[in-house]
């Protein structure tokens, strides 16, 4: 049952990393995929929610770091290293790569989909007129690793479940706290 699973996986990855390229593609996916190309938006958003937010900006930029760094050490600093899965770049032959790209460390999960989706589920729970803009961005983060042959779809999967874990115990951990903060202030006034 195993080798099937990863033999659709190996034949998705090589599906998406061979078929689905074109010009278009090769120049956007390298983009898309580069996070630093983000960290202007990323600012410009955060100085947004504190400045114009009001309470609900300013909690969702305050938790937002919670939840990246959770998502982002439990995907690479934890289970990257325990899991030890080669990146099939590094793994398989034939993988298709575009200058740039490098091919180290290990894969499962993808990092990058798992801070994608802890992303934008947090902020689907705080702004849900965005849900689908947000989720659009994160299936494109995820989907350029596999086009870029860095990541098979079972670590995209994996991280997209990971991000979305994170994002949603962040969510309930802050809800019980103010809850529980609220109840005190009450008891003591």
């Amino acid at each position: 049952m195993l080798e099937t699973l990863l033999q659709i996986d190996t034949d998705l990855f090589f599906f998406i990393n061979h078929w689905t390229t074109n010009a278009v593609l090769d120049w956007l996916m390298p983009v898309i995929t580069n996070q630093r190309n983000w960290y202007p938006l990323f600012l410009v958003a955060f100085v947004y929610l504190i400045w114009k937010g009001g309470t609900k900006g300013r909690t969702a930029a305050a938790l937002i770091i919670l939840v990246i760094v959770l998502s982002d050490q439990i995907s690479s600093g934890l289970l990257k290293p325990w899991v030890h899965r080669l990146r099939p770049c590094a793994a398989l032959e034939g993988v298709r790569m575009l200058p740039g790209i490098t091919c180290a460390n290990y894969s499962f999960p993808s990092s990058h989909a798992s801070n994608a989706f802890a992303a934008a589920i947090f902020f689907s729970h705080y702004y849900p007129s965005v849900r689908w803009t947000l989720l659009a961005f994160a299936f494109l983060a995820s989907f350029s690793r596999i086009y870029l042959g860095v990541h098979y779809p079972s670590d995209i999967i994996a991280g997209a479940i990971l991000g979305a874990f994170c994002a949603w115990a962040v969510i309930c951990l802050y809800q019980l706290a103010a809850r529980a903060y609220q109840n005190y202030r009450q008891q003591t006034s």
